[in-house]
């Protein structure tokens, strides 16, 4: 999906969620701030530098990243997957980072940190994913929809774990969501997509009270979470 015209800016501790239909845009965005995806044109800047004027790698290990899928490696160990960053950016005290990140997460190093991605549930590799995402004490934090493949007990386990971290941690956050009430639980602000453009930003509470287009409206009334129809003048 390309993107439109989009402008967009998370303040520093902040957490945005991007959320609307598939193909809207969302994930292509978000992978615009790790260079996984370099637009055509515009500037996009982390941490007040152009990301175009930075090394690929070093730009990556200095931002957490969790996909979908985790995304570890099979063939390492949880302590290991969850060391990698840290060990990348020559960190003296990467195991113990490490096991510091495990312990936030709740997977303690001592019982988690020898097994494999395999031996684990859905829940636990998105909890070591999470963990590998802020061993390295990272400022900012992209999560492409870290939540969607698991069931519902497991979702809510992580979210409301995911919550409680960001308060702590303070990290700038963007995070691409379908579920709109899980935006509404993890972020400050949420940014309505459709078609690579921006529809609306702000809390669910403002999308609710005052829809700004018809499909805002039409989202909300889908998500059961709506509030007051969008009208247009004639």
């Amino acid at each position: 999906m390309a993107l439109d015209d989009v402008s967009l800016e998370v303040s520093r501790g902040q957490c945005v969620a991007l959320v609307g239909e598939s193909g809207a845009g969302k994930t292509t965005l978000l992978r615009c701030f790790n260079r996984m995806i370099v637009p055509a044109e515009g500037t996009v800047a982390v941490d007040d530098r152009d990301v175009a004027s930075q090394q690929v790698e070093q730009l990556r290990r200095g931002i957490g990243y969790v996909p979908q899928h985790g995304g570890l490696l099979p063939h390492w160990s949880v302590l290991r997957n969850v060391a990698l960053v840290p060990e990348l950016l020559h960190q003296s005290d990467s195991g113990a980072a490490a096991r510091h990140a495990l312990g936030q997460v709740g997977l303690p190093a001592a019982d988690f940190g020898s097994r494999y991605p395999g031996e684990l549930s859905g829940g636990q590799r998105q909890r070591v994913a999470l963990a590998r995402a802020i061993a390295a004490r990272q400022s900012v934090l992209l999560m492409d929809e870290p939540f969607g493949s698991l069931d519902a007990i497991s979702r809510a386990d992580l979210q409301t774990l995911c919550a409680s971290l960001r308060r702590e941690l303070g990290v700038t956050t963007l995070l691409v969501t379908h579920d709109l009430l899980e935006a509404d639980l993890l972020a400050d602000e949420i940014v309505v997509m459709r078609a690579g453009r921006i529809e609306q930003r702000g809390t669910l509470e403002l999308l609710k009270s005052a829809p700004a287009t018809s499909y805002v409206a039409s989202l909300l009334e889908r998500a059961r979470v709506g509030g007051r129809r969008h009208e247009s003048a004639s």
